[in-house]
């Protein structure tokens, strides 16, 4: 099988002979898939593959993904950066827990846990807070994963480990907080296309390589549905995440009290169908390095794609839940008390003060993290204003 890697940007490093081999075989699997879909499959289902295949996709792999470049990762996440992301959330999730009246014990779920490096300062700041919940759920398909996740518990809070408990799906009911960081930007999205022809949805072929290549087909049903309220001036092309409101959906009938806890990289619609973003913000992630071939050795790259934050408060709203607060992350982490938190680190002084200064650059900085990422709470059974978003509240601009 032969990949799209001779057409790759030239700054991207060569992958080793192992990687390379298990994306061809991973490749194999999807050109497979597309024959037997008649020669045409949906990208949302290509990037399902790419991702998740089990032993072969991105994340079911056995590379590492989370860290910086010098530990092998492709891209570094918010608790990666310090442990002060997680207490400043953790002062937010106390706050859940003790307005969520329908539930005298709430839990804390997390869904995809990454390294389990935030899950490790999550139960450490509420032991500290005195709100450690009886049970810390996370859910994570990933076996490669759940075993460093395991591996970063035990050697970072031993004491806490047997709180956790792994899950293969999502609760039936549940009552406390899910807290998901970079989840949504990497579910499986429907590439799509605005043309003079009509609504068109972008799918994977096999090419004349035997790589993959771009195919439209008229787009139909729900996905023709959720292009036609944009209204778009063709040519244009842009990603719509059914998926992301799909999950979302599911807790409307899930969730008994409490709020998720929803940070990932978007905008509210306006801003993300702008017209001068006529090309999408689908991108890959290698190495530390971005780049816009999702064809470019399958399942080496994380795939992701900007969150539409008013679909998700629209569908929310929609399942049954509030709109409790939408804000950027800076603006979250400064109401939930970060610079505190770092004043007090400053205080003992050291080269982990240092750190944690710089961290919280990157975190806050309108052009680093702080602006990029945004935070959005969903819930049900709440009934005092969320700590994260006592300032700055942008729920008016979804």
């Amino acid at each position: 099988m032969v990949t799209s890697a001779e057409h790759a940007p030239h700054f991207l490093p060569i992958p080793s002979a192992d990687a390379q081999a298990s994306s061809r075989t991973l490749s194999a699997c999807i050109a497979d898939a597309i024959r037997a879909a008649g020669g045409w499959l949906p990208f949302a289902d290509y990037m399902d593959m790419a991702l998740h295949l089990p032993g072969l996709g991105y994340y079911s792999g056995g590379s590492l993904k989370f860290g910086d470049l010098h530990a092998g990762g492709d891209f570094v996440t918010a608790p990666e950066l310090t442990p002060l992301f997680g207490q400043a959330l953790a002062r937010q999730i106390a706050q859940v827990f003790t307005h969520c009246a329908a539930s005298p014990e709430p839990t804390l779920l997390e869904v995809g846990a990454g390294s389990g490096r935030l899950a490790a300062d999550l139960l450490q700041a509420l032991d500290a807070l005195g709100a450690l919940p009886e049970r810390y759920l996370i859910l994570e398909l990933s076996g490669e994963l759940r075993a460093r996740q395991q591996q970063t518990l035990l050697a970072a809070a031993p004491h806490l480990a047997d709180r956790v408990t792994w899950l293969d799906e999502l609760p039936e009911t549940f009552a406390g907080v899910v807290v998901a960081n970079e989840l949504l930007d990497a579910l499986p999205t429907h590439a799509v296309a605005w043309r003079e022809t009509g609504l068109m949805e972008r799918g994977v072929v096999l090419s004349a390589d035997g790589g993959f290549a771009w195919a439209e087909r008229p787009a139909h049903g729900a996905l023709a549905a959720a292009m036609a309220e944009l209204d778009l001036a063709a040519p244009y092309e842009s990603e719509i995440g059914l998926a992301a409101r799909a999950w979302v959906g599911e807790w409307g009938r899930r969730l008994a009290c409490g709020a998720l806890l929803l940070i990932d990289y978007g905008l509210p619609r306006h801003e993300l169908y702008h017209p001068q973003r006529n090309r999408g913000t689908l991108r890959c992630h290698y190495r530390q390095r971005a780049h816009d071939d999702p064809f470019w050795w399958p399942g080496l790259s994380d795939i992701t794609s900007h969150v539409d934050f008013t679909a998700v408060a629209e569908t929310g709203y929609a399942a049954g839940l509030e709109v409790l607060g939408y804000t950027s992350q800076a603006t979250f982490l400064i109401n939930c008390g970060i610079g505190e938190l770092l004043a007090a680190r400053q205080q003992a002084g050291g080269e982990q003060a240092l750190r944690a200064s710089g961290a919280l650059q990157t975190l806050l900085a309108p052009g680093e993290m702080g602006e990029l990422f945004k935070v959005i709470a969903l819930g049900r059974g709440i009934d005092t204003p969320l700590l994260g978003f006592a300032h700055g509240d942008r729920r008016h601009a979804l």
